[in-house]
Order: structure tokens, then C-alpha cells, then sequence
């Protein structure tokens, strides 16, 4: 006897909205990296979500993964600075001072994000402002 309902589950699996781009998926990506923290591989996770969803957004939310891609490259320099500079004890110090950085940086991203706004300078070193 032949089957002629295809049931559920030949039917197109739908993704989830934090999955797909837009804004939804960059502040998930804001609380990954936060996550990383804690937890690190958040993190990864994280830039590639951003990697893959750049360009597929359109709209503010483009300079959303701009400022996610560079903050996630950004503060892997400058912590690479920090634990070079950690023999000379001042690296503690730094270390302390990009987390300080990379959290205010993601605060003020999921900000604007949910304010409906770009980031005004997601090209910056800085914070973004």
C-alpha cells in the first residue's frame, strides 16, 4: 500500500527567527559574546552567526554585524596585547580594562539595535559613537 500524505516531516524545516538576518539574530549575537565571558565559545559561535548573516539583512541592522565583526576581532587584538603585556604586570590591568571595553562596546550596540537605530560608527576602535 502506498503512502500518498508526505506527513510533516518531509515538509521544509522552517529556521527560527534568531537564526535568520536581521534583528533579531544580532542581538542574539550581542548576548553570545556577552556569554563569552563566562562561558568563551559563545564567542565563536557568535562572529560566525555574524559572518554568515552580513550583507543578508539590509537596513541599520547592517552596521549592526559591521560593529559585531569588528568587536569580536578587535578585542581578540587587544586581549593578545594584554596577555603579552601580562609579564610586565600591566597586562593585568589592560586585560581588566578591554572587558570593560568589549561589555560597554556590546551594551551600547544592543542599545541602538533595539532602539531601531545603526550603529553611528561601526568602523570605530573606540566605542562605536
Amino acid at each position: 500500500m502506498s503512502n500518498t500524505d508526505p506527513g510533516p516531516s518531509s515538509a521544509p524545516r522552517q529556521t527560527d527567527r534568531w537564526l535568520e538576518p536581521g534583528q533579531t539574530n544580532a542581538l542574539v549575537i550581542y548576548i553570545l559574546y556577552l556569554a563569552g565571558l563566562v562561558i568563551g565559545i559563545t564567542g565563536i559561535v557568535g562572529i560566525v552567526l555574524a559572518y554568515i548573516n552580513r550583507g543578508k539583512a539590509g537596513g541599520f541592522v547592517e552596521s549592526h554585524y559591521t560593529f559585531l565583526i569588528r568587536t569580536f576581532w578587535i578585542g581578540v587584538l587587544y586581549a593578545l596585547i594584554s596577555v603579552v603585556l601580562m609579564m610586565l604586570v600591566i597586562g593585568f590591568v589592560l586585560m581588566l580594562a578591554v572587558a570593560v571595553w568589549f561589555i560597554a562596546r556590546c551594551i551600547l550596540g544592543i542599545q541602538a539595535l533595539q532602539r531601531g537605530e545603526p550603529v553611528r560608527n561601526p568602523q570605530s576602535w573606540l566605542l562605536g559613537q
